[in-house]
Formats: structure tokens, C-alpha cells, sequence
């Protein structure tokens, strides 16, 4: 057991502790502010405070998780293992140049996130605000590599302590935003359509609707067969959210009591897991998720417990408070639409710690790496471009051992119109990934 003393233990300390230690590393440690108690140990051991006691494995503590509450913090920097690093310390003793647990607690907390800021039009928390993006280490799982080192550095100390052996893996998910474009739309969206192709006189728009009503054709997004396909290829398992809103501005599915949409739902879980796709509206009135968890719920006879937010409206921390109203222990939006990378400055998930009240939440966090759509529609890569970029992500992952979650949808693996080009790059970067 790792024995670690620290002059005073708060829900901070605990929080990055439990997850850096137990979780990320495996190590079985113990937290005390008991000085004479750890003085006494005689298995390893390390400290964390303003100075060192003895001789031994020391990281210099910064202030920062001996606060409380919500407030502006000024962060300084230092170089460390080729990237940027927050919180520096000044101990000539001290084992790393920075705090390492101050700044993952940082990073994970979202603290940024928590401050004032300038949102985009979609309410969201953009990407150029973010302190990763402006200090360029946003595709880079910097607390990862953090931990990586902290791990290393346990093991020159105490090369009989026990850490785990972590092993990389790659989970793809798939938004169904809108499960068909053409078809099983209902009556009077499937008209309104064939209308508007005709007013606007676009006779190849209105021959392609007639062939796929009439099913001389395939629906451009019902890709869902391709999909199962590469499952089997490669023997993965991927992740669905479904979007089950009411029709609105932004939440355009399929209608949820429709017979062929609610087979299909029931079909992917087979291969699947399946998770609820929060509704545009529902980040706006909460109670519109409640409704929708339910009727996905009632489709699948099972307990919801997985989602991700439609346009990726992440507000924290009331998203988050929503989702645990609802009993939803998993949450998939960590990322970025117009940035690929990592969020949350990890590629490993972790709990929501809630800074209101300064506690751990059942809450699990799951952090994707890209979505499609950032890659063809922000940074206008072609397919072969997106893939060399992916390819580095996948890289920075392996790097540290951790998950690679991406980010699809059913329209972009139909390979059709502007996604022509992009089923294959989904493929190739499973196989990639797959690649020892």
C-alpha cells in the first residue's frame, strides 16, 4: 500500500486522489494528515504539502485544492514533458516543477467552465475560450500523460507497488439524429418535402425522394446495415444515442411511435448499447429529457442509463444536475464541435465533481476524442486529410493507454453528398485502432 500524508485532507484532495491513484493507476493507497502515523510506516510512502518531511517522494502543493467555491483563478505555467502545465511550484525537493494534482483537478472539475464566458449561438462553452486551445494543448490527453509520469516515477521509487497494466481501447458511437431522410418521415413531412422540391424545381431532389419512397433506392442515412457489417468485421461492440424529441427547429427524428423506427431501435440493441440522445429543447426545459428517456425506455423494456446531448449543449453544471435527477449515470458529451481533442484534458472517464457542493457525483464522464462532422464541416478536411488526423489522435491515445471514443452518425456512414469518402475512413480507422 502507497501511504500518503498530506497536512490537510479536503473533498478536492480526495476527489483527484481516488481518481489519479485508484482509478487511473490502481494503486492501493491510503490518504492521512496523521504526521507520527506516517512517520511510522514502514512500506511506501510519499507527501504532499508545502515542504517535504524527511527525504521522501515529495510533490509541492499549490493552494488551489485547499479552496472552496468558485472563483477566478490566475494560472501561471511551466513547461513539462514537451507541453504546458498549471499550477507551478517552486521546491527544488519537490518531485515534478508543477502540481500535478491541482492541475487534473483543474481539467476535470471543468473549473473554466464554471466562470463567465462569451458562448457561441448555441449556448455552448466554445472551444477557443478553453484554456487548452489557447496554450495548444488541446490534442494532447495531457492529465493522462501526467498520470503516466506520476506512475513511473512510483515505480522508481517502489518497484514492489503494485500498478495496474492499462490497456488501450476504442469505442465508435453513433447519434441518430435522424434514423432516415426520406422515408418513414409520416405523411405530412414526406409531402412537404416532395413540395418543396417541386417549388424549388429540383428535379433530381424530387426523382431521388420518388425512388426511395418507392423504394428503388436506398434512403441516403439508412446506413444501419454498412454498420453492422463493420461490427462483425471487425468484432466490436459500438454505442447508439437515439434522439426520441418531439419534432422542433433542431430535434427533426423520426417520429418516436413510428412501427419501422422503433424495430430498427430494438434491432441495433442487439448488437449495441443504446443510450438517449438529450433533445436541443430538453437542455432548455429539463423536463422534456424525462419524457424522452421514457419513451426510449418503453422501446427497449430496460433502464436507461447512458446519453449525449443533441448539438453536444453541454451547460455545466445544470446538464449535469439534470442527468442525475434522471438516475443516467453516463454522460458522452465531453467534447468539442468545432475542435477535435480533449476537453476535459483526458481520454479516460471520470466522475462529475459538482464545485457547488464540493462533492464527488455518481456521475460518469465519458470524453470523446473527435465527431466527423468537426472534421469535414469546421476544419474542412477532405477524407483522406481527416483520417492522417485521426490517425495522430488515435496515436496521442495509445500513447497513454487510454479509450478512444469517437463520434459518428448514421448520415455521414451513408457515404453520401458531402460524406462521400467518409464510411471508409470510419473503417480504416477501426481497423487502426483494432491494430496492435
Amino acid at each position: 500500500m502507497l501511504f500518503v500524508f498530506t497536512p490537510h485532507i479536503t473533498s478536492r484532495i480526495t476527489y483527484i486522489f481516488k481518481h489519479i491513484f485508484e482509478r487511473m493507476l490502481g494503486v492501493n493507497y491510503s490518504l492521512t494528515s496523521k504526521k507520527d502515523e506516517w512517520i511510522e510506516y514502514d512500506g511506501p510512502k510519499m507527501s504532499y504539502g508545502k515542504t517535504p518531511i524527511f527525504d521522501e517522494l515529495f510533490f509541492q502543493q499549490s493552494p488551489f485544492l485547499l479552496a472552496t467555491g468558485i472563483k477566478k483563478v490566475h494560472l501561471e505555467t511551466v513547461s513539462f514533458d514537451g507541453c504546458t502545465a498549471f499550477f507551478p511550484v517552486q521546491h527544488p525537493q519537490s518531485a515534478f516543477p508543477f502540481d500535478p494534482f491541482a492541475a487534473s483537478f483543474y481539467m476535470l472539475s471543468r473549473y473554466e467552465e464554471h466562470l463567465p464566458f462569451i458562448s457561441d449561438v448555441h449556448g455552448r462553452f466554445p472551444a477557443t475560450e478553453s484554456l487548452s486551445y489557447r496554450f495548444e494543448i488541446l490534442q494532447k490527453p495531457v492529465v493522462n500523460c501526467w498520470v503516466k509520469q506520476i506512475g513511473l516515477l512510483l515505480q522508481q521509487h517502489f518497484p514492489t507497488l503494485k500498478i495496474r497494466k492499462r490497456r488501450f481501447s476504442m469505442i465508435p458511437t453513433i447519434d441518430i439524429d435522424s434514423a432516415y431522410a426520406i422515408r418513414n418521415k409520416g405523411l405530412v413531412r414526406i409531402l412537404a418535402g416532395l413540395v418543396n422540391s417541386l417549388y424549388a424545381m429540383n428535379r433530381d431532389d424530387l426523382k431521388k425522394r420518388l425512388n426511395v419512397l418507392f423504394r428503388f433506392e436506398e434512403d441516403p442515412f439508412d446506413s444501419f446495415e454498412y454498420q453492422l457489417t463493420i461490427q462483425k468485421k471487425y468484432n466490436f461492440r459500438p454505442l447508439y444515442f437515439v434522439l426520441m424529441a418531439d419534432y422542433g427547429p433542431y430535434d427533426k427524428n423520426i417520429p418516436y411511435q413510428n412501427r419501422p423506427f422503433r424495430d430498427l431501435i430494438k434491432l441495433l440493441s442487439d448488437y449495441a448499447d443504446v443510450g438517449i440522445h438529450a433533445s436541443y429543447a430538453s437542455n432548455d426545459t429539463p423536463d422534456l429529457l424525462k419524457k424522452e428517456v421514457n419513451r426510449l425506455s418503453d422501446v427497449l423494456n430496460r433502464e436507461i442509463t447512458r446519453s449525449r446531448q443533441h448539438f453536444l449543449r453541454l451547460e455545466i453544471p445544470n446538464t449535469y444536475h439534470t442527468l442525475l435527477n434522471l438516475d443516467i449515470h453516463n454522460d458522452y458529451s465531453m467534447g468539442f464541435a468545432s475542435q477535435p481533442g480533449f476537453r476535459a484534458g483526458t481520454c479516460d472517464a471520470f466522475p462529475f465533481y459538482d464545485l457547488e457542493m464540493e462533492a464527488e457525483t455518481p456521475l460518469m464522464i465519458h470524453p470523446f476524442v473527435f465527431m466527423e462532422g468537426t472534421l469535414a464541416d469546421y476544419l474542412r478536411l477532405t477524407p483522406e486529410d481527416g483520417l492522417n488526423y485521426i490517425y495522430r489522435l488515435i496515436d496521442e491515445v495509445k500513447a497513454v493507454d487510454g479509450a478512444f471514443i469517437s463520434l459518428w452518425h448514421n448520415e455521414s456512414l451513408g457515404g453520401q453528398g458531402r460524406w462521400e469518402g467518409w464510411p471508409e475512413v470510419y473503417e480504416k480507422m477501426i481497423a487502426y485502432g483494432l491494430t496492435e
